[in-house]
């Protein structure tokens, strides 16, 4: 994966806070080791914590425990296998298959399967569970070949790019998924953890969500395209396994934008997310409402974009210091450089002059009844766009979004712990 790619995330690519050990809990089961023999199907969910097996009745297999010693820097990509052993009718991507108290399991080839490189040292394991999962996109091209092959390089340019490029300890992403459908472990122990259920392999994917959420990186750029069809039932497959194992609600499933500045997980990827949680808690037999599937979220502006939302935000922007001038409506250059100058005065992790779910909730300040300031102005001329007779005494974030037009049921305010390596 190029620079490119990872400028157009918003971030790097696939991008990821109790003190713990720097090495997994002793007895955590090994992923990832060739060698090892299982049956086609004991593939299909391998690699579960030591002691526990697998979560499937009837199937177990245990790894040894992993090496606590650093592995050695790798340079060169490491190649992979032609093709997923995968089960009889499900070479790779989710479909027909075994149930887990009546949830669809995917097939999820492990690291080695797709010539995964050692990581540098052993990625840190929480005695946690996540509570939501984010949907990323690669930001890469969108190709045509569906096959295995393909998946596995696509696996393997991401290690690549975030090992030697970004200086990670591995793949940022807890899952990748291609567009052929075919769903990889991405992190190494990801999926063992996953099919344990109690813990959770400390990812990369994106700052402050890095324990707490599940990332699932997926094929391709989706700002002006929708997932391939074997994408999307694969994606809403994993995530409906990975809500069943770690216990999480099929609402708590977001967008890496609506915690960063970034273009990610692609507009239209990020306009479905409704109707994946709507269709993740079918396959979890729960029924929700179009109304229970909105999240609130913040809008995210970029250059180019004009109106009322722009014209608050340059308000806002005027009243934290960051810009001069008249508000216009336009977010053109002086915007976007106003937007770069707020973010780096906040410590912003994504100082990219996009305004997205990092930087509104710094930038929209409470506002309160009888003050006049720029802030006060930006709420009249959001107040005025959507012909809203009265605004309440306090303007606080979620009355924000309300006047952005972005609201929805609310959405838990969490954080990583303290600790999170972040690479």
């Amino acid at each position: 994966m190029n620079r490119e790619n990872a400028e157009s995330h918003g971030t790097d690519v696939a991008c990821v806070t109790e003190a713990v050990p720097a090495v997994p809990p002793k007895g955590a089961a090994a992923m990832g080791e060739p060698g090892q023999s299982w049956s086609r199907r004991g593939l299909l969910v391998g690699g579960a914590v030591a002691g526990a097996g697998l979560v499937l009745p009837g199937r177990a297999f245990a790894g040894p425990p992993p090496t606590t010693d650093p592995a050695p820097p790798a340079t060169g990509p490491v190649p992979g296998p032609s093709a997923v052993p995968g089960p009889d009718g499900m070479p790779g991507p989710a479909g027909a298959g075994p149930l887990a108290e009546g949830v669809p399991v995917p097939y999820i080839a492990r690291c080695f399967e797709w010539g995964a490189r050692k990581p540098k040292f052993p990625p840190k394991v929480w005695d946690r569970r996540p509570i939501r999962i984010l949907v990323h996109h690669t930001a890469g091209a969108s190709t045509n070949d569906y096959s295995v092959g393909a998946a596995h390089r696509m696996a393997r340019a991401i290690q690549n790019y975030q090992m030697d490029r970004n200086g990670w300890l591995d793949s940022g992403q807890h899952f990748t998924i291609s567009r052929g459908g075919h769903v990889m472990e991405g992190r190494l122990w990801s999926l063992g953890e996953l099919n344990g259920g109690r813990r959770v392999v400390e990812g990369a994917h994106s700052p402050g969500q890095n324990v707490i959420a599940i990332g699932i990186e997926n094929e391709g750029t989706y700002m002006g395209v929708d997932p391939t069809p074997a994408l999307w039932n694969s994606l809403r497959v994993t995530c409906a396994y990975i809500c069943l194992r770690y216990g999480i609600a099929p609402t708590e499933l977001y967008g890496h934008r609506d915690y960063r500045n970034t273009l990610c997980p692609g507009d239209r990827l990020y306009a479905a997310l409704p109707r994946l949680r709507r269709e993740v808690a079918g396959l979890l037999g729960r029924r929700l409402s179009r109304t229970e599937s909105t999240k609130a979220s913040w809008p995210l502006l970029r250059t180019g974009d004009r109106g009322p939302m722009v014209e608050a935000a340059q308000y806002l922007l005027r009243d934290a210091g960051s810009l001069t001038g008249k508000p216009d409506g336009r977010f053109d250059d002086r915007t976007a450089a106003a937007v770069s100058e707020f973010q780096r005065a906040h410590r912003a992790d994504d100082v990219n002059g996009l305004l997205g779910g990092e930087t509104w909730p710094e930038l929209a300040r409470t506002v309160r009844a009888g003050t006049e300031d720029d802030a006060a102005r930006a709420v009249e001329v959001l107040a005025a766009a959507r012909r809203v007779e009265s605004v309440p005494d306090v303007v606080d974030h979620p009355q924000w979004q309300k006047l952005l037009g972005t609201s929805g049921s609310a959405v838990p305010d969490a954080q990583d712990p303290q600790g999170v390596l972040n690479r």
